[in-house]
């Protein structure tokens, strides 16, 4: 299986855009909830009209070439770059005009392309200052002692994401999957509701994306995720629901088969079947 970044899109100018779900009624089940959201950047809209729902304890893909408008799409909805348009519902809060810390408190979370790890610090350090940074108690100046409930859920974190056995090491000295592993353990931190996954398998050997299937798989039921990846094969395989992304708009909604075997989807990503 070909990898979206490097599919080639020659027929692009024939997609039929799929129809937006904007007027779709707000399910008591919905964890996020996307209406005809909009960035523009002056005359560019990066992301155009993008409607979708996620259910609580859904595994969710978003998919695209690069430029598709998948990152934007993130940054719409973490509000690092609110929406010029459109609306974000939350558990069926509307939190568009929200700032991303009001965001995080509601239990949103994400990762980055980009690492944003303290590399001169032990990974358990770096675990444990995302637990007590969204604690209520994280402007506190008093140490946590050994039996501190923050304390008990960074070493819970650390047994979730596989990383017992490197609790002291400096993140400096950490394999670059080891390190995406601890990136996803950052983002577990104060049980969030929804994680936003932005391209966790970059730059992965075969053994270390192995590793991260199991790590998203054995995310607890309840837990929600949207994964932006390049690698379809990491993608169709840890989630239920998926969504295609082209020049900023939906293409196409559907499940991991769906997905795969579409001919559209082949003609414009695959250049036909495989």
């Amino acid at each position: 299986m070909a990898s979206v970044s490097n599919l080639p899109a020659r027929r692009a100018g024939t997609a039929r855009i799929a129809p937006p779900v904007a007027n779709k009624p707000l399910m008591s089940g919905d964890a996020l909830v996307l209406e005809s959201v909009t960035r523009a950047f002056g005359a560019l809209r990066a992301v155009d009209e993008v409607s979708l729902s996620v259910a609580a304890g859904q595994k969710y893909a978003v998919l695209g070439s690069n430029g598709a408008g998948k990152t934007t799409l993130f940054n719409a909805i973490t509000g690092d770059f609110p929406p010029t348009a459109g609306r974000i519902l939350f558990f069926g809060e509307d939190i568009t005009a929200l700032p991303p810390y009001e965001r995080i408190r509601k239990g949103l979370r994400r990762t980055y392309q980009s690492s944003l790890l303290f590399k001169e610090l032990s990974v358990r350090d770096n675990l444990f200052l995302a637990v007590r940074g969204v604690g209520n108690n994280r402007f506190s100046f008093w140490r946590a002692g050994a039996q501190h409930s923050s304390q008990q859920a960074t070493d819970d974190i650390l047994h979730r994401v596989r990383l017992d056995h490197l609790r002291d090491e400096l993140v400096g000295n950490l394999a670059h999957g080891q390190q995406r592993q601890l990136e996803i353990g950052m983002a577990l931190a104060g049980a969030p509701r929804l994680i936003l996954f932005d391209e966790p398998a970059a730059g992965l050997s075969p053994a270390e994306r192995r590793e991260l299937v199991a790590l998203l798989r054995g995310l607890p039921p309840h837990m929600s995720f949207v994964l932006i990846e390049h690698d379809l094969d990491i993608a169709l395989r840890v989630v239920g629901r998926v969504t295609v992304m082209h020049n900023g708009r939906v293409l196409k909604h559907g499940t991991p088969e769906e997905i795969e075997n579409d001919p559209q989807v082949q003609s414009i990503y695959m250049g036909g079947k495989h």
